[in-house]
């Protein structure tokens, strides 16, 4: 009910922007998460930028991380193409009426993806604090990884993907065994367990703007499947060819 919600008001936005004409620089409606009030092109820079490249941080090339860094770039727009792609949008990598209206209809009112929430992110607790990075920027962290779970999940046809853990504190990962170094620390690790196979699960987010991913034949791993982010490549799942 949630999503046809969200989906009937993004259909009023895109209608609205048609009338408008397509020419338009602004949306027309605003959005309870976050509205953009121009489109955007290669050369745009800005706030509204990184909030449009957190939205697409899952569409990024094969093994490539998007920066978030309010520069409409060549990697932005390739992105912002693959999400246009993904959604069968016309797919000329300017963001504008169109493809905000689906971003819309993707997020709750809150900016996570409407698949994923921060409850499921974060069952250590409900402060975010204690980890390897500040609350603010864990919870942030976070946020990206949702959105690019969102992506995984769509490109697997839109199938559940079940998250087992999320962020942790120091003291959170300790009882759980957890690595000193675990990226679950810094909010942007995620286990996932559930459908489709651990396999599919790590062969499909090398796709999505992950660089860690580790699952069935990386050490502690045979029973789900791990992605974060990192500043290097961190690939291990040898029972997938990965």
């Amino acid at each position: 009910m949630r999503r046809l919600i969200r989906s009937l008001a993004a259909l009023v936005l895109l209608t609205a922007a048609t009338l408008v004409g397509a020419g338009t620089a602004s949306t027309a409606a605003a959005d309870s998460c976050y509205t953009w009030n121009r489109t955007l092109s290669q050369g745009s820079t800005g706030e509204d930028v990184r909030q449009l490249q957190i939205r697409v941080s899952g569409y990024p090339a094969y093994g490539e991380v998007l920066a978030l860094d309010g520069s409409y770039g060549p990697a932005t727009r390739a992105a912002v193409q693959r999400f246009q792609q993904a959604y069968g949008l016309s797919a000329d990598g300017v963001a504008g009426p169109a493809t905000f209206g689906q971003i819309y209809a993707l997020q709750s009112p809150d900016c996570t993806p409407i698949h994923f929430s921060y409850a499921e992110l974060n069952r250590c607790n409900t402060t975010w604090a204690g980890g390897a990075v500040s609350a603010a920027t864990a919870r942030q962290n976070a946020l990206v990884s949702m959105w690019k779970l969102e992506a995984l999940r769509h490109a697997l046809g839109d199938r559940p993907i079940t998250v087992s853990s999320g962020f942790r504190s120091v003291a959170c990962n300790n009882a759980v065994g957890g690595a000193a170094n675990s990226r679950h620390l810094y909010g942007d690790g995620v286990d996932l367990t559930g459908t489709p196979s651990f396999c599919t699960l790590a062969q499909r987010a090398r796709h999505h703007g992950f660089n860690e991913i580790l699952g069935p034949g990386y050490p502690g791993h045979n029973d789900h499947t791990h992605v974060a982010h990192r500043s290097s490549r961190f690939w291990s799942a040898p029972s997938c060819g990965i």
